[in-house]
């Protein structure tokens, strides 16, 4: 066991540092696309507080713990995006064919169309994520208990984030169709910038039971400031690890249904 998670983190770091040498070869681009979501998250930061300036709280919601909830947002966006990039790249690899060279391959296949292609520009942009969000949490008064009960649940978030890019993977085999998937996914996951309560009690319900993205982000803030009871607690963990087999589930339906380049 030991040695198989030593060959398959050895295979990641290699993929990872292919990744990087690809990612080194355009120091412009690196430049601009760092420049642009600096500038996206300063607009959307800007935007919590210009609402703040007319109203002190929304939906029980305060400026600060809103403004942890926006950058715990960005910090699991962030962490899922540096992780499974590749998987916006995956439908060439279908309509190519190259995928049936990965499926061939001594080792699973998660190593390449799900993590194959870390994306290090990310990096540079959750390093201070990461510090901005623990400044703004320890100016509040926070219990360990619920500091350790709010990283827990950015894991789970992490879970479910994964579970969603696995989905669009299997979408994939079975249409080609990655694209608009992922772009539909990301559009939805946005909307998670802020409190589910915001929302009509419908959105709130689907953001809750059908597409947890509530419990992706808000989950895990609530927890930090003592608003989430046990028996939520219990249902994030349920749902993300429900949401992580039935993803397994459909990429092996997807296996089993895909049609290789000889057909």
């Amino acid at each position: 066991m030991f040695k198989k998670i030593k060959r398959n983190l050895k295979i990641f770091l290699l993929f990872g540092y292919q990744s990087l040498k690809t990612t080194g070869q355009s120091r412009q681009a690196i430049f601009l696309f760092t420049l642009g979501k600096i500038l996206r998250f300063i607009f959307l930061f800007g935007v919590i507080f210009l609402v703040f300036s007319k109203t002190k709280i929304i939906a029980g919601w305060s400026l600060k713990q809103v403004v942890i909830l926006y950058l715990t947002f960005n910090f699991i966006d962030t962490f899922s995006q540096l992780l499974y990039r590749e998987v916006y790249r995956f439908r060439p690899q279908v309509i190519s064919g190259n995928l049936d060279l990965i499926l061939v391959k001594p080792y699973h296949p998660f190593l390449r169309v799900l993590v194959g292609g870390v994306d290090f520009l990310d990096l540079l942009l959750l390093v201070p994520y990461f510090f901005l969000l623990l400044f703004f949490i320890f100016q509040e008064k926070i219990s360990f208990f619920s500091f350790f009960l709010y990283l827990t649940l950015v894991i789970n978030g992490l879970i479910i984030s994964t579970a969603f890019h696995i989905f669009v993977l299997a979408l994939g085999l079975l249409t080609t169709e990655v694209d608009n998937a992922i772009m539909i996914y990301r559009d939805i996951l946005n909307l998670g910038r802020f409190p589910i309560e915001i929302y009509q009690q419908i959105i709130s319900f689907i953001f809750t039971f059908i597409i947890p993205i509530g419990v992706m982000i808000t989950f895990p803030v609530k927890a930090l400031f003592n608003f989430l009871n046990f028996n939520n607690v219990v249902f994030a963990f349920f749902i993300s690890f429900l949401f992580l087999l039935l993803s397994i589930k459909f990429w092996q339906i997807g296996l089993k249904k895909y049609q290789s380049a000889g057909g």
